[in-house]
């Protein structure tokens, strides 16, 4: 790292911890879950245990989605044999990663969600029939999976464990591998795990607030 670099590192940690104390969360939650979190591209061979993914995703569940529609499928691939279905469909770069991690999970969006609203939006009973349309419903069905892949990445690392979100795969492919009754859509997968050496890349740049925040 140059002399350069390091300087402007230092100056934007004494920038943010300026705010850290605004927040509700302890400053070593937010380290945590954001600022020390990287994408984590090598693991450690400790296993990833069924009871981490429950509590990870019965933290995560409660995070809203538009009508509580909650569209996220998940297929944890824990079998030699699915490991290597999955693999065959991993871009280059990505298949040594999803060969070894301890667990990968792939996250897709479940079209059929409004089958389920009957449970999820009981205020409104007739609140499937707003879905009627094919492509409205799999819009709605990706933008709200794809949130829900957001917050899954932050309940990993809220149970100490590394991800590494990949969208690198043939997405048919691995949709007719995993997902075959035509109804949903693979948008992710993640390598989750304990992080191995040489597990980070350099971090990258962020956009400042006064880049991305305007005020009218």
């Amino acid at each position: 790292m140059s002399a350069d670099t390091s300087t402007q590192n230092t100056d934007l940690q004494d920038f943010e911890a300026q705010f850290a104390d605004q927040l509700e969360l302890a400053p070593e939650a937010q380290d945590l879950l954001f600022r020390e979190a990287r994408t984590a591209n090598t693991f450690t061979d400790e296993p990833v245990t069924d009871e981490q993914l429950r509590a990870v995703y019965d933290l995560v569940k409660w995070a809203p989605t538009s009508m509580n529609i909650q569209p996220l499928r998940i297929v944890l691939v824990r079998s030699p044999e699915a490991r290597e279905r999955l693999v065959a469909h991993m871009a280059p770069g990505n298949q040594p990663k999803t060969s070894s991690a301890p667990l990968v999970a792939v996250l897709a969006a479940d079209n059929s969600f409004h089958d389920e609203m009957e449970r999820t939006f009981p205020i409104r009973p007739a609140a499937r029939d707003i879905f009627a349309d094919d492509d409205f419903r799999g819009f709605t069905a990706r933008l709200n999976a794809t949130l829900q892949i957001a917050y899954f990445i932050i309940g990993v690392r809220a149970a100490g464990l590394a991800a590494g979100p990949m969208t690198g795969f043939d997405v048919d492919a691995v949709t007719a591998e995993f997902f075959p009754d035509g109804e949903h859509r693979a948008l992710a997968v993640v390598n989750i795990g304990h992080p191995g050496e040489n597990a980070w890349m350099d971090r990258l740049p962020r956009l400042a607030y006064d880049d991305v925040v305007t005020t009218a």
